[in-house]
């Protein structure tokens, strides 16, 4: 710094440790160093944020770089700059001097300049006979030249952060889009799946956001969102393998004994009876057969083609768990990952509940292994209001048979409740 010494301000402005440390930074400076001032003021307005500075400040800070004479700061030129607060507010756009003076304050108080007062406070030169500036009093540029690496080290953070969020938005944005999409094709194609609820799940994702939402915030989000697009994209796959092997005649059979290799049957055994109307797999192309089927076996005759009588619609993997997180502490290795997990997770707990093999057997026959599985599982999460599951159980499979139970609203109610969406945000 000019001079070598430290310099206290004019009049009744207090000294503060934090304008000694910037002078004692600035004396630190190497005498060859040298840095372009306007390319250093460009990387000061990205790091404004994190230096506590505002764009107003920043105005006034381009007004005394402008009175600097050379490009290069550099100590060799001199780092001190005097003009008058008239002529500042000239160069700042017409600034009233009271706010020039609040926001130079602000770049003193950053550590961005140093006051060098004269001994009556005002900023002047004095040169030699033959022009050459020997002393000026005015304010001091050498914190900038000091911090130069500092600052643009920053500039470039808030850079990074800058296009990180904007690449969270970015994938958000396409990740919506798919979800959309997919949805409105399955829709159009009237494919089985409770796509309503797909919808609205996804719009609480959205709607959970605040209104300027950070990198961490957005990253829950977006991993929410993938999950679902995944378990959406897992669902039309299936329904389309379905599709293709249903369509040929000749594999009827085939399809409904192996078409689901989730399918609850592998874990925990059937009566011989339901076995037995299982292996009919013709019964779709004759009415009559399955019709006396009906009247002799059961339910489980009446599941034609593989089909859950009730045609309850399906949910995403991903809604399921986020409505009924504590099924999965009955899982092997504490989690779950597929369908067959969750499936093997409910016959644990219909067996830790009181509820029968055959209440149990009955709601996959009705409602579909899956959709009973996660009955299940929000038996489980509401466990504290039901006083017999078995009979709850039971009373839900013969409304899904009547077509008046369906599984989007109780799902949602258990989001809701279970608070998922506030503890993303909080």
């Amino acid at each position: 710094m000019n001079g070598g010494s430290v310099t206290t301000p004019f009049g009744r402005r207090p000294m503060t440790l934090g304008m000694f440390s910037s002078q004692v930074v600035s004396r630190q400076i190497e005498p060859d160093k040298s840095v372009d001032k306007w390319k250093l003021y460009r990387a000061l307005c990205e790091a404004r944020s994190m230096l506590g500075i505002s764009d107003r400040a920043l105005a006034v800070m381009n007004a005394l770089l402008s009175f600097y004479p050379k490009n290069e700061l550099s100590e060799e030129n001199g780092l001190v700059v005097f003009p008058s607060n008239a002529q500042l507010s000239l160069r700042a756009h017409g600034m009233a001097e009271q706010t020039i003076r609040r926001h130079l304050a602000v770049l003193v108080g950053a550590g961005l300049l140093i006051r060098k007062d004269s001994p009556n406070g005002k900023r002047y030169a004095r040169k030699d006979r033959s022009g050459s500036i020997e002393d000026a009093f005015g304010f001091s540029l050498a914190p900038l030249l000091a911090r130069s690496e500092e600052i643009e080290a920053l500039a470039a953070q808030v850079v990074a952060d800058r296009l990180h969020l904007q690449r969270l938005r970015e994938r958000l944005t396409l990740c919506r889009r798919d979800v959309s999409k997919l949805v409105e094709t399955a829709l159009e194609e009237d494919l089985t799946g409770d796509w309503d609820a797909v919808i609205t799940y996804q719009r609480d994702l959205v709607g959970a956001l605040s209104r300027n939402p950070g990198a961490s915030e957005l990253e829950g989000a977006l991993e929410d969102m993938e999950q679902l697009r995944e378990d959406v994209v897992n669902q039309l796959e299936n329904l389309l393998d379905s599709r293709k092997i249903s369509g040929n005649p000749d594999q009827d059979e085939r399809h409904i004994q192996n078409s689901n290799p989730d399918s609850i049957f592998e874990l925990e055994p059937s009566s011989e009876t339901k076995q037995g109307a299982k292996a009919e797999g013709d019964n779709e192309r004759h009415p009559k057969t399955e019709a006396q089927q009906d009247s002799s076996s059961g339910t489980a005759a009446r599941r034609a083609g593989g089909q859950p009588v009730g045609d309850l619609k399906s949910f995403p993997l991903g809604l399921v768990l986020q409505a009924c997180p504590q099924i999965s502490d009955y899982a092997a290795g504490g989690s779950i990952s597929s369908w067959r997990d969750l499936m093997a997770a409910a016959v644990t707990v219909r067996s830790m509940l009181g509820v029968s093999p055959s209440a149990y057997q009955e709601a996959c026959d009705i409602m579909g292994p899956e959709n009973a599985a996660t009955v299940i599982a929000c038996i489980l999460e509401r466990g504290g209001h039901i006083n017999s599951a078995g009979g709850y159980l039971r009373d839900l499979t013969r409304r899904a048979e009547r077509g008046e139970f369906a599984l989007g609203p109780m799902l949602m109610a258990l989001v809701r409740a279970n608070g998922v969406t506030a503890r993303r945000t909080g």
